[in-house]
């Protein structure tokens, strides 16, 4: 979960990672570190506990020399607490190596035992301290080849590892090693970058490289060579980052997060553009497959966290549409039951950063047991992608706020396209059943835009009034139960207070128990045009509830009269057909939440013990 970036060339090192370590903070943010050699080949480092602006600051009192040669960290603490000598880079060979890592090195202990027995001093609580050593001795062993020495090492390490180590004897050399964690290549003219994401290197270039699982990679001022594990050399898959810097910054937004709300719209749109002609749905980037699509029989989708509630959405629509059974799972839970799968299931993952660990994990599982493998996907480059069978990119653009919110209506639409797409190519659904749902799916963004502009103020406001709460429930049935626990999760994620989402039939089985005068209660309301008997039963389920004090905030849809004299408030939404209003429904869940947290003072970017890319098991 952590960032990381390398680089070398002719700039000052200094500010290229610090700009670098900015754009991947979301990473992480429990401590920063760099180290660079300097024009005298002398090895400098700095790290402090804390966001990187502590960093920032201690360097502008105390600045490092200028060099061309560096590393940097932006750390979320496993092995060892967010401390000065837990943050990366760690030093070994006498302080002449720098290394930094991204993942969990699971055989740790056992290792260091060993480093331990040979006299080695640690430093720190980290495992990473273990792979430094390690290194450091390999190096000296290797008379000075630092990519030999990460051979000899990386055969020892087991769990998730990205390493990058420069060594002062080699400037001009950063090596960088992947195994199940994430690394690109960024070219420049007569420098190069390496990263976690592109993040790190997109604003000096778009040109990047891929690289593949049990790989070490060492980047010159113009050269860049990668190997597998076992020193044969392997071919990169080149791509084009389709965003540039400046979608990567606040571009005067009050945070990350208010920005990428507002860039809802955009993000469905962007996610549309090219798969819709004329009421056809048709992804280009599945053409060809039409034969796996054909001899399927069940789906399962994987995924985790906020992505998980997109394909409880997106279960709805593929069932519906496309006639085959879907079971939605949680990807860190998956392969551990041993699950019936085989060439006639496709597995279908769900991940922002396309590097979630246990979705990557799960997604591996698959393929060994012979499944067909699709990835959703809102990086380039991403791992899980580059394992997966066939991939459906959404185009919502960087989101930098850890909390997610215009990648998760993206994921959502991208479904929803899928489930079109394999409806045309199965017959399940005629070609006008196809036009309407396609003409529904374009409308969205506007729709979107609608509520922005018509009750993110009215939500702000009354989110001020709630700063001192202390707990919120959510209801929802059918699509709407999904949205009730994406809703309860932004809330916990982002203002550290309780909150549950439940599926409204569920009330009387046990959760009604925890209503009591003033308690706040959100309840999606389905339609009552096409939803009638839903519609109904969520009146009455807000009738129950309102008889035992609570207060009802209503998500409901322009015109509906029926919950206005039960409801404290009503968040209205635009029409839609009953499977495109969760797209609606979370907006003004996501509005809350962030107005809650800024009302209570917190930092809605970068919430407490959390980090955007979950790339640990």
């Amino acid at each position: 979960m952590c960032g990381i970036i390398g680089y070398v060339g002719p700039r000052p090192s200094q500010d290229i990672l610090l700009s670098g370590l900015a754009r991947l903070e979301y990473r992480g943010y429990d401590s920063a570190g760099i180290a660079v050699i300097d024009g005298d080949g002398n090895l400098d480092m700095r790290k402090r506990a804390g966001k990187l602006s502590v960093l920032r600051d201690d360097l502008a009192a105390d600045p490092m020399p200028d060099g061309t040669t560096g590393i940097g960290h932006t750390r979320w603490a496993t092995h060892g607490g967010p401390t000065d000598s837990n943050a990366h880079p760690h030093l070994a060979d006498d302080g002449k190596l720098a290394v930094i890592h991204n993942g969990i090195i699971e055989n740790f202990a056992e290792l260091k035992a060993g480093v331990v027995a040979d006299g080695y001093p640690f430093r720190s609580e980290t495992d990473t301290e273990v792979a430094a050593a390690l290194l450091g001795r390999a190096y000296r062993e290797h008379d000075g080849d630092l990519v030999a020495a990460f051979r000899a090492v990386v055969s020892q390490l087991e769990g998730a590892f990205t390493l990058l180590a420069m060594h002062q004897d080699s400037p001009g050399v950063v090596v960088g090693a992947r195994r199940n964690s994430p690394l690109v290549i960024g070219l420049g003219e007569g420098e190069n970058f390496l990263g976690s994401d592109v993040a790190a290197f997109v604003e000096h270039t778009r040109n990047a490289l891929a690289i593949g699982q049990d790989q070490i990679v060492t980047i010159t001022p113009d050269a860049v060579a990668v190997t597998d594990f076992d020193g044969n050399d392997v071919e990169v898959e080149p791509f084009e980052v389709v965003w540039d810097a400046s979608a990567a910054e606040k571009g005067g937004w009050s945070s990350f997060m208010a920005k990428e709300v507002s860039e809802e719209p955009e993000a469905v749109a962007n996610t549309v553009r090219g798969r819709i002609h004329d009421g056809v749905v048709q992804i280009p980037e599945l053409d060809g497959l039409d034969e796996m699509f054909l001899g399927i029989n069940r789906i399962v989708v994987v995924a985790c966290g906020t992505a998980a509630y997109a394909a409880m959405v997106g279960k709805y629509a593929l069932e519906q549409w496309t006639r085959i059974p879907v079971d939605v799972e949680l990807a860190h839970e998956f392969r551990y039951r041993d699950p019936v799968i085989g060439p006639d299931t496709l597995i279908v993952s769900i991940s922002q950063s396309g590097e979630t660990m246990d979705t990557l994990m799960a997604v591996k599982y698959a393929a060994s047991r012979g499944a067909k493998t699709l990835s959703i996907c809102n990086t380039q480059g991403a791992t899980i992608p580059r394992e997966s069978d066939a991939i459906v990119y959404t185009h919502a653009g960087p989101e930098v706020a850890v909390a997610s919110t215009k990648a998760f209506v993206a994921q959502i639409t991208a479904l929803y396209l899928l489930a079109l797409h394999v409806a045309r190519l199965r017959g399940s659904l005629t070609a006008a059943e196809i036009a309407v749902n396609a003409h529904e799916l374009e409308a969205i963004p506007a729709k979107i835009s609608e509520i922005l502009a018509t009750e993110q103020t009215h939500i702000e406001q009354f989110a001020h009034w709630m700063a001192d709460t202390r707990s919120v429930l959510f209801l929802g049935r059918h699509v709407g139960y999904p949205i009730a626990l994406e809703g309860a999760l932004k809330l916990k994620e982002i203002t550290y207070i309780h909150a549950e989402g439940f599926a409204a039939g569920e009330l009387k089985h046990g959760p009604i128990a925890l209503i009591e005068p003033g308690q706040p209660v959100f309840v999606i309301v389905p339609s009552p045009r096409e939803s009638a008997e839903l519609q109904k039963k969520v009146v009455s389920n807000i009738q129950e509830i309102r008889a035992r004090g609570a207060r009802i905030i209503a998500v409901a849809e322009a015109g509906d009269a029926a919950v206005l004299p039960y409801a404290d408030e009503v968040l209205r939404i635009p029409l839609a057909a009953p499977l495109f209003e969760p797209l609606l429904a979370v907006v003004p869940l996501h509005i809350f939440a962030m107005g809650l947290a800024n009302a209570k003072g917190l930092d809605v970017d970068q919430p407490r013990n959390l980090a955007k890319s979950v790339t640990v098991e």
